[in-house]
């Protein structure tokens, strides 16, 4: 009978990657032709991708890539703060990041030009006071007039760029993993990030952006909730299970599952757990004190800890003898003033050594005699004693720790207990005290996109969201949009996630119903390559004419900073009208104005109501 294989253990250590500053790259032969090459932006939640839209294969990537958080103390010049890739290690200055976004949307302005310095440079980009280069940049699904017009306003008056474009980063991913079909293009996006996810209707081509949905539950959550599992599992770890750590567990080490109940049932399988559990090791030092000790180096040590404790002890008994002798001394000459008569004095000192009568203190004079000869006895053993070799104390195998019990000077050294020699301590394994059995942890982390109720967020899951939002369209509209159920961004990289996607449609939809989902091929830069895509096929147009999608100077100072040229990876813009109270004239006195007339002036004077639309871009 053959015997079962014992699972292989899997032991995996903390990559702890440091960045490295981004070198500030020249500007390429390729952009400085008439038409200055557009730079495309990926404004990023987790980071931000910047590079050239130039047809040539070394483009194809973004140039810079780095984290959207920004270090800066309060008080600090701006020449202090670090930015992204400046800061090789997070953990340290985790107090102090800044990010320009809050769910997606730049509120953070301050930050916001910060990042688009640091761009600029690295970039290459050295003309003085202005940018002359087109950008493409990208923004949240729906994001407020407010927030478009402070963008607007950063790039064309702090930056002088001649054109902007703005799109959504989910439907430029969209774009670019269906150029081989025949457009307008029609599905759904299930985009999701670093703050939040998204689901994103196309309907012919076009944003449907009525029905776009936003659930508040994304990678952020997913590493937040995995460093709460761990710290509760680990305590005596907490310092090592940073943020930086967690995210590198989801990204590496996690995975969905495609029926959740049924694989948390596989883990209550211990051959499954040895089989799937991932240790990760934490750093530590292998030294144990006393390991690498000789013997006779052992016994060196027992043998000084020993004199020094006789030390301790018999300056002790010295100390207490002598405070014993200083105190019968003056009760002995409270003592000869009552022989000598002197009843005033010896009645004072009563009072002041806290005594009643003469009976007490004689008691106490007889105990005091008998504890200085006690002490007096022990001086001398020990004294006598002191020359004799420690060798009987020492074969008892004595511990370090039970030299503290010679403390006690009462403590009798014959009382020692013997160990025998040969005793086989117990193997303290370092290593396996500083890992992480990271197991189911693996999947009920990236499970929190489809039920965020394991972290007590009181809203639905994602799928539960794709499904009121199809219920919005009537079954035709659904059965297209179901055909083109697209993925895409950095929280959708986990395995089975595709897989996932299908068993939740499958049971959502009608019997023999038919769907298809598509993974984007890199879920975490296809918007960035999508965005390229679009600026190549779109260059705007010369003499300060914008084509389409592109927003000019001129556009800006005639139509405000909220103005968004439409295209095919865009928010839908939707104008919010808001007209100015015209200020009412100070009526003339006049002595002949009757109660009609003056009504009626009251009415003209009035200011109109104003006209506004709600505002879903």
């Amino acid at each position: 009978m053959a015997s079962k294989e014992q699972p292989v253990c899997q032991i995996f250590s903390f990559q702890d990657c440091k960045t490295s500053p981004d070198p500030i790259y020249e500007l390429p032969g390729q952009c400085l032709t008439a038409t200055p090459a557009p730079i495309v932006i990926d404004n990023g939640s987790f980071q931000t991708r910047a590079g050239w839209a130039v047809p040539a294969a070394e483009f194809d990537s973004p140039r810079l890539l780095f984290r959207s958080v920004a270090a800066r103390s309060r008080g600090a010049a701006r020449s202090e703060t670090q930015i992204g890739n400046d800061i090789p290690n997070l953990e340290p200055l985790r107090w102090l990041l800044k990010s320009q976004l809050d769910r997606n949307v730049v509120v953070n302005f301050e930050i916001q030009e910060l990042i688009f310095d640091y761009v600029f440079t690295h970039l290459g980009i050295t003309s003085e006071g202005s940018v002359d280069h087109p950008i493409v940049l990208t923004e949240a699904p729906c994001n407020p007039l407010h927030c478009r017009q402070m963008m607007s306003e950063l790039l064309f008056e702090c930056y002088h760029i001649p054109y902007v474009s703005y799109g959504v980063d989910g439907l430029y991913s969209f774009y670019h993993n269906n150029r081989n079909i025949q457009p307008p293009h029609t599905g759904i996006v299930l985009s999701s990030g670093y703050q939040c996810s998204h689901i994103l209707p196309v309907i012919n081509g076009r944003l449907d952006a009525v029905n776009c949905k936003r659930v508040n539950v994304a990678g952020s959550q997913a590493a937040s909730y995995l460093q709460r599992l761990l710290q509760l599992k680990y305590p005596g770890h907490l310092a090592a299970i940073t943020l930086s750590r967690m995210e590198e567990l989801l990204h590496e080490h996690s995975y969905t599952a495609v029926d959740y109940h049924e694989e948390m049932e596989k883990w209550r399988s211990p051959e499954f757990y040895e089989r799937e559990v991932h240790r990760m090791q934490l750093p530590f030092s292998g030294k144990l004190p006393g390991g690498c000790v000789s013997v006779e180096e052992r016994q060196e040590r027992r043998a000084q800890q020993l004199r020094r404790l006789q030390e301790i002890n018999a300056r002790r008994r010295e100390e207490k003898l002598q405070q014993d002798q200083e105190r019968l001394d003056r009760l002995m000459a409270v003592q000869e003033l009552l022989e000598d008569g002197l009843l005033d004095q010896f009645h004072k000192s009563l009072v002041e050594l806290n005594m009643d009568s003469a009976e007490e203190l004689l008691s106490y004079i007889n105990k005091l005699q008998l504890a200085v000869e006690q002490g007096r006895q022990k001086l001398l053993q020990s004294d006598g004693t002191e020359g004799k070799t420690e060798v009987p104390e020492l074969e008892q195998g004595m511990d370090e720790g039970d030299g503290v019990a010679l403390m006690d000077p009462d403590f009798p050294e014959d009382m020692l207990p013997e160990k025998t020699a040969n005793v086989v301590q117990p193997v303290f394994n370092m290593a396996e005290y500083h890992q992480l059995f990271v197991g189911t942890e693996r999947l009920r982390c990236p499970e929190i996109l489809f039920q965020p109720s394991l972290t007590g967020e009181d809203q639905m899951g994602l799928m539960e969201t794709l499904q009121y939002v199809l219920a919005r369209y009537t079954p035709e509209q659904q059965e297209a949009l179901v055909g083109n159920v697209f993925l895409t961004g950095g929280n959708m990289q986990y395995p089975g996630m595709k897989e996932r996607v299908e068993r939740e449609l499958l049971a959502m939809r009608p019997f023999q119903s038919h769907f298809k989902v598509n993974m984007a091929s890199q879920p975490a830069l296809d918007a960035w390559c999508g965005a390229r895509d679009w600026a190549l096929e779109h260059l705007p147009g010369g003499d300060g004419e914008a084509g389409e999608g592109w927003i000019s100077r001129q556009d800006y100072e005639e139509k405000g900073g909220e103005y968004l040229s439409e295209h095919c990876a865009s928010n839908v813009y939707i104008p919010m009208k808001i007209a100015k109270p015209v200020p009412a004239r100070p009526a003339e006195p006049s002595a002949t104005l009757t109660g009609a007339s003056a009504a009626v002036t009251m009415v003209t004077s009035a200011p109109a109501p104003a006209d506004v639309s709600m505002v879903t871009s």
